[in-house]
Formats: C-alpha cells, sequence, structure tokens
C-alpha cells in the first residue's frame, strides 16, 4: 500500500485536484486498493475552527468536466505527524515545498517532492482552471506510470 499526500497552500484547489485525478486514475487501472490518496494545506486560511471549506466551486466543476466527483472533501492542515503516516508528498509549487519542510523540520527518508519540475499553476491566481488540471494530470499520470 503506498500513501500519498498531495500538497498545496489551502486544500481547495490544486492539491485536491490532485488527489481526486490520481484517485480516478488509479480506480481506472484497476489498483485502487494500492494506495491512499489525499491532500492537505500548509495554510489555516480556509479552515475555520477546525473546519475546513469545501473544494473551490471553479476547481470541483473543472474535476465535474472530466467525470471527477470531489463531494465531501473539505480543506486539512498538513501536520508534522504526517510525516511517518505517508510515503511521499507531492507538492504544488517551490513556496509549498519550503512550507512542508517547515512543518516536518526535515525531510531525512526524502519524502517531500514536486509534483512537477516546475510549479502548477495556481488557479486561484490566474483563473485558468483548465491549465492546472492539465498540469496535475500530467504529473499525476508521471506517477502512475513511475509505479508508485
Amino acid at each position: 500500500m503506498t500513501r500519498i499526500m498531495f500538497v498545496c497552500h489551502g486544500n481547495i484547489c490544486r492539491s485536491p485536484m490532485a488527489e481526486f485525478v490520481l484517485k480516478d486514475m488509479v480506480q481506472r487501472e484497476g489498483m485502487k486498493d494500492m494506495y491512499i490518496i489525499s491532500s492537505s494545506a500548509t495554510s489555516t486560511e480556509e479552515i475555520w475552527n477546525g473546519i475546513g471549506n469545501p473544494v473551490y466551486p471553479p476547481a470541483r466543476d473543472e474535476l465535474a468536466k472530466h467525470n471527477i466527483d470531489c463531494a465531501g472533501k473539505r480543506a486539512t492542515l498538513l501536520k508534522k505527524e504526517d510525516y511517518e503516516k505517508y510515503d511521499v508528498f507531492y507538492c504544488m509549487d517551490k513556496n509549498n515545498y519550503r512550507n512542508v519542510l517547515r512543518i516536518f523540520g526535515s525531510d531525512t527518508k526524502s519524502k517531500v517532492k514536486m509534483l512537477l519540475e516546475r510549479d502548477v499553476a495556481d488557479p486561484w491566481y490566474t483563473g485558468d482552471f483548465a491549465s492546472t488540471y492539465k498540469d496535475i494530470y500530467e504529473g499525476c499520470k508521471a506517477i502512475i506510470n513511475e509505479g508508485l
């Protein structure tokens, strides 16, 4: 069982999109039982009194265009103890990467990685959820191809 955590700033756009894209891919490949896939935030901005906001509607809509449902997903905060619970953490951009390392304190087992060699476009600022989906699909396809 491989345990994968996607991470972005607020856990309402990019990381939940990646979570549900990869869940869809492993389901289609008949590998659902081989993975635990989740996502989290490095910031509490989208979490109020311990309750996270749902996936941002345009991100949810972009997933729906590809017949992917993310119903029920709410933002959660990455915690230091998650380091031992997951095998790999895929960050959406360099700032997320730095924040993950700050939260964990170190990465002695080299578990923290970038999803792509470049930053995944942040649709919160660009408004371009289709391009973000394309980036995430590319990164998730690479994960499947690597056999993680």
